[in-house]
């Protein structure tokens, strides 16, 4: 008998995890470590999120969630995506919207940018929603989830970092049909266990789930990358701008009876070239009507 309950330990402590959920979690561990190691999210591990960054990652998030959240109203009552269809809880695309007017204007669609990254992520959630949609629950996993964790830390840190005030502009982060977020998550990881799944489609949405950390991944370096691009196209506008400012300050002083080293360093001049700048505007002023 001891020998026998021996044998059928041993065997219980070799079978994998039948939870999805949890193999979920393990194959995506590497993925996970990743992306909280990439430029933005260790901006954001530091306290030091800009504007531009979280401008820029409520337009990749909007365009994301806009594809997932419509695939999964159209599959709502297929077996893979029925245990895990919550709506009035989990919902962000209007939550974004909310914080997207906040920050662009009502006319936040026309100023959205949204990088490549992210469209290809949209892209591939829709073409998982036509052609297998039990794929989905690794996506709404992933971000649903992510969201109700680490995401309400990088909610508060948005606040503080960018000062804002009265949940202006942090929408994304709340959850106002969730009472409470641990039991919540305890009740979607119950639900997405339930899904039935053959063993190549469990095999396909846990390959999903990596893939959809390295798309999450891909659109956070890639607003790295434009936030960069952005900043140093305004250094070289500022550049260029005192570049000209001091140019045309030495074409003037290169008019005068005077040393060019006498106006850019003796106070008297200055303060000339400064009266004499302002009484040429006022002048131009008058004319221009």
């Amino acid at each position: 008998m001891e020998t026998e309950n021996k044998a059928q330990t041993e065997e219980e402590v070799e079978m994998p995890n039948r939870d999805l959920s949890e193999q979920i979690k393990e194959a995506t561990k590497d993925s996970h470590v990743r992306a909280e190691n990439t430029g933005l999210m260790l901006s954001y591990q530091k306290g030091q999120v800009t504007l531009a960054q979280y401008k820029l990652l409520l337009c990749s998030l909007h365009h994301i969630y806009v594809a997932l959240e419509e695939e999964l109203d159209k599959n709502s009552s297929h077996p893979g995506v029925a245990p895990i269809y919550f709506p009035t809880e989990l919902a962000r695309r209007e939550l974004i919207e909310e914080d997207l007017e906040h920050f662009y204007g009502q006319d936040w669609r026309e100023k959205m940018v949204v990088p490549k990254a992210a469209e290809r992520y949209a892209h591939r959630l829709r073409q998982i929603g036509g052609e297998n949609p039990e794929l989905l629950v690794a996506h709404a996993y992933t971000r649903y989830l992510g969201d109700l964790s680490g995401g309400q830390v990088l909610g508060r840190i948005t606040q503080k970092s960018l000062g804002l005030k009265n949940g202006d502009g942090v929408a994304f982060f709340t959850f106002p049909g969730v009472s409470s977020p641990n039991r919540f998550k305890q009740l979607y990881r119950s639900r997405m266990n339930s899904v039935e799944l053959t063993e190549e489609q469990r095999k396909g949405v846990l390959e999903e789930a990596v893939q959809a950390f390295e798309l999450n991944i891909q659109v956070f370096d890639a607003l790295q990358d434009l936030v960069s691009s952005m900043q140093r196209e305004a250094d070289r506008q500022t550049h260029t701008s005192q570049a000209e400012q001091l140019n045309g300050t030495q074409r003037l002083s290169n008019t005068l009876p005077f040393p060019g080293k006498l106006i850019t360093s003796t106070p008297l001049f200055r303060m000339v070239m400064g009266l004499c700048v302002a009484l040429a505007t006022v002048c131009m002023g008058i004319y221009a009507f």
